[in-house]
């Protein structure tokens, strides 16, 4: 599991959840959410609202990205593509790598965190 900070959590939930992640967890139960969890193939992936996390005495922001999501796909270009006609900033083109084994990109989720969309090449 991995946490994000988000200005925009309903925004960020909703730009998950295009990508099939589901939602499993929210708090408060009722209300608006200062957090949620979504679940995709197993993997947990927590968003907070950043008042949130000045509540523990934490200072999300600033400069440059301290994660990235991996996200493995069948077809690299095909779901670039999807993910730019839906708002989402490139930030790497599709290429191969590790000896062409590995096809790879990058976009940004609407906060600026990155994600880079990965397939294993025949």
């Amino acid at each position: 599991m991995i946490n994000l900070y988000s200005r925009d959590l309903s925004q960020a939930a909703a730009f998950y959840s295009e990508l099939g992640f589901v939602e499993t967890f929210r708090t408060p139960a009722s209300g608006e959410p200062v957090h949620m969890e979504l679940t995709k193939d197993g993997f947990i992936l927590g968003i907070a609202t950043v008042e949130a996390a000045k509540k523990h005495n934490l200072r999300p922001g600033g400069e440059g990205h301290w994660i990235e999501i991996v996200l493995w796909t069948d077809d690299t270009v095909a779901a670039v593509k999807a993910l730019v006609a839906e708002g989402a900033p490139p930030l790497s083109p599709a290429h191969d790598f590790l000896d062409g084994k590995l096809r790879s990109a990058w976009v940004a989720d609407r906060d600026g965190n990155p994600i880079q969309l990965v397939q294993r090449r025949p």
